[in-house]
This record gives C-alpha cells, structure tokens and sequence, in this order.
C-alpha cells in the first residue's frame, strides 16, 4: 500500500522508470467533470524530459493514454486510469549499481527491504519519473479547481545560492500564475533567473549537481477546510508533497523564521474585508490554522535535494562482499531537478486541496 494515498480520493501510482509504463489510478472523481486534455497536455510538457539544456536528455512524450473513467472528455464516475508508455529507456546504464548503490540514492534502502528483486534501473518504482503519473492526477484536479475559482502556481525559489523573488503572501492573483506557466525556467525576477541558469550549468559541467526550493501557493479557497491533528491541511498536502521524491522538507508561511519571532511579531491581525470576509493583514499562518484554511493564500516552500546521480567517482560498497567500492554513475540525469518539479508541487497542491472539498 506504499504507493497509495487514500481520504475521499484514493490516488495509486503504479509501474517504474524503465518498465513498460508508469501510471495511475484516480478513484474518487464523480461524474460529470470535463477534462480537457490539451490543457492537460501542456501541463505535462512542464514537467517533461528531454526539453531544456538543464534537464536530462532523455526525452519523453509523456502523453498520457487513458484507459478508464473517462468518456468523450467528461468523467463518467468510475475510477480513472491512465498510462504514459516509456519510449526511451537504456538500462544498461545502470548496469554497475545493482550491487553498488548509489549515495543518497534508494539503491541501499530498496535492497533492504526487496533484496536482488528490487528493479533498480532508472530508479525503478523510486525515480522521479513516476512524478508524471502523480502530474496525471493533479492535472485534473487543477482543471476541476480552476472552474470553482481556485487557482494554484508555483515558482522556482531558489537554487544553490540564488534566490528568486517570493510570491507576496496576501496578494497573490492567477495573473502571476498564468506568467509562470508560460516560462522555461518559472521565476518571477528575470534577473535572478538568468544568474540561476549559470549556477545550473556550472553544476553541470563540474559533473555535479544542486538542489534548491519551490514555492507554492493557492488562493481562491474559503475558511473552514480541512481538520484539527492528525488530517490537518498540512498534513494532507506534507503527505502528497513528499511523494516526489527529491523532497526534503517543507514550511508553511512564514516556516522555520517563526521560531525567531516573538508572538507580537508573528500574529497576523484580523479585519473585515469586503462582503464581510474575515481577512488577515499579514500571512505568516500560510492560510492555515488549527489544520484548517483561513481564506487566506495558502502558501508554502520546499526543499529539493541534489540530484544523487553524478558524474563524479563516489564512494560506496559492495552489497555481495561488503567491501568498500568506488562508483561512477552512468545514464541520464538532470544537474538540478528544481525546475522540473514546480508542476509536480502544483499537483501535489491540487489534489490535497480537490480532496478536501469532497
């Protein structure tokens, strides 16, 4: 049950990196919602391989080809399910790994628990390429949220040592996320942009890689969603978020400087806005409270690791003798996987928020 989350959906991830295909399965959505699948498309050409110098060049269509719960464009009630045919595998890059694992890679830990069965090429069931089947599903809930007047987007934050300009947190409109959908590299100040692009390549060509942080954000949502403990909105969206699997960490609002703050300085006072809405001035909640929405932006950032797979030689062992062992990674790889997964957090946002106004 791993790879199933379930609370009014029930969302399963299936297949692996270099198998035949990866998909999913959408079970939850009632009749009657339309899909468009050329705005789907596009939405999963965000998140695709193979388009930009600062991603892998494996390229992939990932189109998705539905099989179930779909009809003439409109759900017809029964659990969706969709596939995405992997076209351009070489698992025989990864031929060296099977009995060294990769550092900070799921090598070692896949092993642990599966032994030799563990399929390991690309990553198998833990490589970043099942975030497109996770795309499927928050695709949908993103079209469905947008006809009710809830918007979601998101940018690149930072990567390494640049920073991106931060979405203001009680002013943030669909305008902007409608300018970062457009963009190769999702900033919101072109000049950071351009010097992120350099910290990028510079990684690059040292054989390395770099991590760096998404910022995510919906508006539009009223107060009252969601639940106190154990099935609050942080939860629910901390659980579908840490399905992708460069993520390290995450923080709602004004996160981990709240532990800098005095109450004074954290508090954010209330108003009456218009049509008698309760407002807060400030947004340093990140639009959730006691587990559940304010009304106001929800908004968080996350921590993305370095890409694990690098040209350099790593050290590491040998699982058949335990003896120490140096590794070269072969294959594939992206030298900053950020860019790639700002889709992938707009998904995850999407079907916590769709779940909850179930």
């Amino acid at each position: 049950m791993g790879s199933t989350w379930k609370n009014n959906l029930s969302l399963s991830i299936f297949g692996q990196s270099h198998g035949a295909a990866i998909g999913v399965t959408l079970d939850g959505v009632p009749a009657g919602e339309r899909i468009d699948f050329d705005v789907l498309n596009t939405f999963m050409l965000r998140r695709a391989p193979g388009r930009f110098p600062w991603a892998t060049p494996r390229a992939e269509a990932d189109k998705p080809e539905f099989l179930s719960g779909i009809v003439n464009g409109i759900t017809c009630g029964t659990p969706i399910t969709a596939i995405i045919r992997n076209t351009n595998t070489r698992s025989a890059d990864y031929s060296n790994i099977m009995n060294v694992p990769r550092p900070a890679h799921a090598d070692f830990t896949a092993f642990a628990k599966y032994g030799n069965h563990a399929d390991l090429s690309g990553g198998g069931h833990f490589s970043g390429r099942l975030t497109a089947a996770l795309c499927i599903a928050g695709g949908i809930c993103l079209q469905i949220l947008s006809r009710r007047g809830v918007f979601i987007g998101g940018h690149v934050a930072s990567v390494g040592g640049v920073r991106d300009d931060a979405f203001d947190p009680v002013d943030i409109n669909e305008t902007t996320f409608a300018k970062l959908r457009q963009m190769d590299m999702p900033m919101i100040n072109p000049q950071a942009a351009t010097h992120l692009i350099e910290e990028i390549e510079k990684a690059k060509q040292a054989n390395d890689s770099i991590g760096g942080t998404i910022e995510c954000a919906a508006i539009g949502l009223p107060a009252g969603l969601g639940s106190p403990m154990f099935d609050g909105m942080e939860n629910r969206i901390s659980q579908l978020v840490f399905a992708i699997p460069a993520v390290k960490g995450i923080e709602f609002g004004a996160g981990f400087e709240v532990a800098t703050k005095r109450g004074s300085e954290n508090n954010d006072p209330f108003y009456v806005a218009e049509n008698n809405t309760v407002k807060t001035k400030t947004n340093n909640h990140g639009g959730i409270l006691g587990g559940i929405t304010s009304g106001m932006p929800i908004i968080f950032r996350a921590a993305i690791k370095p890409t694990p797979s690098i040209a350099q030689e790593q050290q590491s062992i040998n699982l058949s003798t335990l003896q120490p062992a140096t590794l070269t990674v072969k294959g594939r790889h992206d030298p900053c996987i950020v860019p790639r997964a700002v889709p992938c957090m707009e998904a995850a946002l999407a079907i916590a928020i769709y779940d909850v106004t179930l």
